[in-house]
């Protein structure tokens, strides 16, 4: 399954996964200047609550980009069936 992600979607997830990176380099810090375990967890839950959002974004487009083919006609059935399954293995290897 190819990723397509154009524009405005291409933007989103780059600055939702920008905003992870930033986030887990301050966790590091966090962590090297021995900080509060609190404060480091809750900063570590925002950088994964920022990547599973990237995640969520990069499936709903790929479902996007599949429903657009079939209702194009350039998906069989079984073509439609696997990619069913590839997106729910996607969306549930992030639940």
């Amino acid at each position: 399954m190819e990723l397509d992600l154009a524009g405005a979607e291409l933007k989103a997830v780059l600055n939702r996964l920008r905003r992870a990176q930033g986030q887990i380099s301050g966790v590091i810090r966090m962590i090297e200047e021995g900080r509060d375990c609190e404060e480091v967890v809750t900063q570590l839950a925002a950088a994964s609550r920022a990547l599973d959002r990237a995640g969520f974004a990069i499936i709903a487009t790929g479902l996007q980009q599949c429903l657009t083919d079939i209702e194009d006609g350039r998906k069989t059935d079984e073509d439609r069936d696997q990619m069913r399954a590839r997106l729910e293995k996607l969306f549930l290897s992030l639940a």
